[in-house]
């Protein structure tokens, strides 16, 4: 029993020291069975003391003040109370906790001392949400997921519409959910991840009963690789007006069952009579936007920019989703260009030349959210800061390569859905 206590004293010890405890939390077993019990002893002692220097405790006032000095003062003492702390739970990656708010105190007070929380539990990183009113979620995760290369992500269930990307900065898998968010904005510089990620959505969707429309005005050099599984590809500005045009009838189309059903949107109407669901993705939109200046080249970009702006606005109710990549988006492509970022409600920022680009893309979620992008190295390949939830988050993307990318296209060729609308305006050269 002696020598138990010993060797227990002893791993105690060594757990307090960072470089042993680094080494324990690189091994999940290791995680579980020894680095774990550490932190959950190391919180419970000093949860009281954070909280009196993080400024989130409350105190409890006596209910009779002095006057004068023969004075009774009854009630409770003045000594700091932190708010309760409950279950310390493992989970993969690091740990979960549950902490009971008192009366009058919001997440932001929590928010605001994450710093504070990170480096007192001896944590990578620290986020916090509120499942409930008076209640705070704090996950925390030991170790950086999103050092290497995402290798094999948890096993997860995914509805229609719904794709797994990678991985995000607490270890859970990135999972992009268009019936929640239905118009995407990503924005990277040259050989960011930007192009791999399109590419990475549009595998895991191949497989999904969803007509994917892909419109790069580059010649094709990326969403052709994909082109067996596209129900239509434009590969310059005069094809892809073309297709916005059919996608615009489409719409019209989709609004008139709609109406006839008193439907809402195309999710209310009886399954076998809803229309397919479809993912425009758009590589590069600033081919769209610029011109050189002659009157055709003018008319055809304001054409594109109001497609692409009606169809943000109607698609989300009639099943038509816009996935729009730039290496910058902002004012200077036009009026159009600001209002259709308005629309792109979800955001995916790789690393970017300035500062003004992670703004345009991450300045109304937050500012950390911006310094955060800015940090993003050359070689940090596939990384990003997305929204999730309406917070921010980094994460990774899983590669894709050329040969991976085709592979996919081709094994779902036969499942590829028609847009006859698409199809006839693209054939016939947009003419009505």
């Amino acid at each position: 029993m002696i020598l138990l206590v010993v060797l227990v004293l002893v791993l105690v010890a060594l757990l307090t020291q960072r470089r042993w405890e680094d080494k324990f939390n690189r091994n999940r077993w290791c995680w579980y069975l020894l680095a774990y019990p550490a932190a959950h002893v190391r919180i419970r002692f000093t949860w009281r003391r954070l909280c009196q220097t993080a400024d989130l405790c409350v105190v409890r006032r006596p209910r009779h003040t002095l006057i004068g000095r023969d004075t009774y003062v009854r009630g409770q003492s003045l000594r700091p109370i932190p708010p309760r702390l409950g279950a310390i739970k493992a989970t993969r990656n690091g740990l979960a906790v549950h902490i009971k708010l008192h009366p009058g105190q919001t997440p932001a007070e929590f928010v605001a001392a994450l710093d504070a929380i990170t480096h007192a539990w001896r944590m990578h990183s620290v986020r916090i949400t509120s499942p409930t009113r008076g209640h705070l979620l704090v996950v925390a995760v030991v170790r950086d997921p999103l050092s290497t290369e995402p290798g094999a992500l948890p096993q997860v269930r995914t509805r229609l519409l719904e794709a797994v990307l990678g991985r995000l900065g607490d270890g859970a898998a990135w999972v992009i959910d268009f019936r929640m968010v239905p118009h995407w904005l990503v924005v990277g510089a040259t050989r960011s991840g930007k192009s791999n990620w399109l590419l990475r959505l549009a595998r895991a969707l191949a497989s999904q009963p969803v007509a994917l429309v892909g419109i790069d005005c580059k010649g094709g050099m990326e969403l052709g690789l994909i082109r067996a599984r596209l129900s239509a590809l434009a590969t310059d500005r005069s094809q892809a007006l073309r297709v916005l045009r059919g996608l615009l009838q489409e719409a019209k189309d989709r609004m008139a069952l709609c109406q006839e059903a008193a439907a809402r949107s195309i999710w209310e109407l009886p399954e076998g009579e809803r229309p397919v669901s479809v993912v425009v993705l758009v590589d590069e939109i600033a081919e769209l936007y610029l011109s050189d200046g002659s009157r055709e080249t003018k008319a055809e970009t304001a054409e594109c920019a109001s497609a692409l702006l009606r169809l943000a606005q109607l698609g989300a109710a009639l099943g038509i989703h816009l996935v729009v990549a730039a290496q910058r988006f902002g004012s200077e492509l036009g009026p159009g260009a600001t209002a259709l970022r308005a629309q792109l409600a979800g955001r995916v920022c790789h690393r970017v030349s300035d500062s003004a680009s992670a703004e345009m893309v991450l300045g109304d979620l937050s500012p950390d959210a911006v310094a955060t992008a800015l940090t993003i190295q050359t070689d940090d390949h596939g990384m990003s800061v997305t929204s999730v939830d309406g917070q921010w988050m980094r994460a990774r993307s899983l590669l894709t390569t050329r040969d991976d990318a085709r592979a996919a296209a081709l094994r779902h060729v036969r499942t590829t859905p028609v847009l006859p609308s698409v199809s006839i305006s693209l054939a016939k050269g947009g003419t009505e």
